[in-house]
């Protein structure tokens, strides 16, 4: 039987072993004092389950596939598919990236390609993130208190008992209504804070479709990244 290839990580913050698989393989999140010696045979354990997950995220990944980050290759970008167009440019201190049409153009000196794109996309998500926000609160007759773009892993949104809310850049990867989901679902936490009936009641009528939406993150949301 071929060994299951794992990295280890150990978390000051783990109170217990965990297994993480997503496009960047499979991980063990250890305590800082977890025996190592006891990894493998947790993943052992875990293995049918590790194989199932695995079938899935490549059935997924060919269904839609993820950023390929290369010249001529592709990065989506809210249901679009845009061509990507690098150069290298002697002395550049700064990438520059910008977009024209269905060709997304990047200029970089020494820096890599996916830092050039995760700054873009980071600066995209205000924009993109912020009017669907401004609208959902419009429409809710709520408010938030701060919006901020961050590229957690496993972690979409959130909204903080302040109003504060908080979006992955990653999101801009998926369709629009799957963006224009977590947005609605990020508002409906201004008025109820926890997942209750009475939420997902209030959920379903501003989002009849969030179960569709939710299946699609979970069966996509690993292609979600750079």
């Amino acid at each position: 039987m071929t060994a299951i290839p794992y990295r280890i990580r150990r978390s000051p913050r783990a109170r217990s072993a965990r297994i993480l698989v997503d496009g960047e393989g499979v991980e063990v999140v250890v305590p800082r004092r977890f025996p190592l010696r006891d990894v493998e045979p947790l993943v052992r354990e875990k293995r049918p389950w590790i194989e199932r997950t695995l079938r899935r995220m490549e059935a997924a990944t060919r269904e839609f596939p993820p950023p390929r980050l290369e010249h001529g290759g592709q990065v989506p970008y809210l249901g679009e598919r845009l061509t990507l167009s690098v150069r290298r440019e002697e002395g550049r201190t700064r990438p520059h990236v910008k977009r024209a049409g269905g060709t997304l153009y990047a200029a970089l000196g020494d820096g890599s390609l996916r830092d050039a794109l995760e700054s873009w996309y980071r600066r995209r998500a205000r924009v993109e993130v912020g009017e669907r926000l401004d609208e959902a609160v419009g429409r809710a007759g709520t408010h938030y208190t701060g919006l901020s773009i961050r590229g957690q892993r496993t972690r979409w949104a959130s909204c903080s008992s302040s109003g504060a809310m908080s979006f992955n850049y990653g999101l801009l990867l998926a369709p629009p209504e799957i963006l224009d989901y977590v947005v609605e679902h990020e508002v409906a936490h201004l008025e109820l804070p926890d997942h209750s009936p009475r939420f997902w009641d209030l959920l379903s009528s501003r989002c009849p479709e969030w179960r569709e939406r939710e299946a699609w993150l979970r069966r996509h949301g690993h292609a979600l990244r750079f």
